[in-house]
């Protein structure tokens, strides 16, 4: 086995950060504080992901490493817990759910592997709660809406309420769509968010069908938005043309451009 002298020394690192004498920023800091960089990091790592490059993803993994470590001694100052309570317990959740690696349990593939983690899951909330748990519990509430609309879907389809085949959700989303088109007549803010709502969530669950992560396809569809808009500016300088004067027609041959 490695020895990981380097995440030792972070740690310790981290720990004299926080001591008295230490960083002032550092000292200062409460698990609310850090909660914004967290996020923050989390993102750039997923970013780093899809730039496929080893040294991005390596510094990245490191900034989100120190979030976690920086919460893990800020509960160490106060006593509750340190980084190793939490490598300990991460281990044990993890032992205790690989029952086929760890244990005597066969499995045929990665769904039965799957299944098995959402009845080992449950058992343990069960557990710990003293009564059975909700089909939403686990799901955290600061989560993006996209993202929560793929957990509660894809919770509630484990437990057998979902359409009998793919295709049924998209007669669900033109239902949702036609919804929504009568609401914008009745002129009624709060009714057509309600079904802007509605067609959103239908949305969801289509990408949910077909596997598609929603929040990671409006992603990469912001992104694709985002680049070929950039190509729109690049002619619109060349060309030394006032955005909030161009006709329609223009922005049209823009985009179709920019598409190719």
């Amino acid at each position: 086995m490695k020895n990981f002298k380097h995440l030792n020394q972070f740690i310790e690192i981290i720990r004299k950060l926080r001591a008295p004498g230490g960083c002032p920023w550092d000292r200062k800091q409460t698990h609310k504080t850090l909660k914004p960089y967290l996020v923050e990091e989390t993102y750039e790592v997923l970013e780093a992901i899809d730039s496929k490059k080893p040294e991005m993803l390596k510094e990245e993994l490191g900034d989100l490493l120190l979030q976690v470590i920086l919460h893990a001694q800020l509960a160490d100052d106060k006593g509750k817990f340190n980084i190793d309570d939490v490598a300990k317990m991460i281990s044990e959740k993890i032992i205790r759910r690989h029952p086929h690696v760890f244990g005597k349990t066969k499995v045929k593939n990665a769904d039965h592997v799957l299944k098995n983690w959402v009845k080992i899951k449950a058992e343990e909330k069960t557990k710990k709660q003293g009564k059975a748990p909700s089909v939403f519990d686990g799901i955290p509430k600061h989560f993006p809406a996209l993202l929560e609309n793929y957990k509660i879907s894809k919770r509630v389809a484990r437990i057998g309420f979902d359409w009998k085949k793919p295709t049924d959700v998209f007669h669900k989303v033109e239902e949702e769509l036609k919804e929504s088109k009568q609401a914008v007549k009745s002129n009624n803010k709060k009714h057509i968010e309600e079904e802007l709502g509605d067609l959103l969530f239908a949305t969801a669950n289509l990408c949910r069908v077909y596997d598609v992560n929603p929040e990671m396809a409006l992603k990469q569809a912001n992104k694709k938005f985002k680049k070929r808009f950039n190509h729109m500016e690049k002619t619109l300088k060349k060309e030394k043309l006032i955005a909030k004067d161009i006709p329609f027609k223009k922005w049209n041959e823009m985009w179709n451009e920019a598409k190719k």
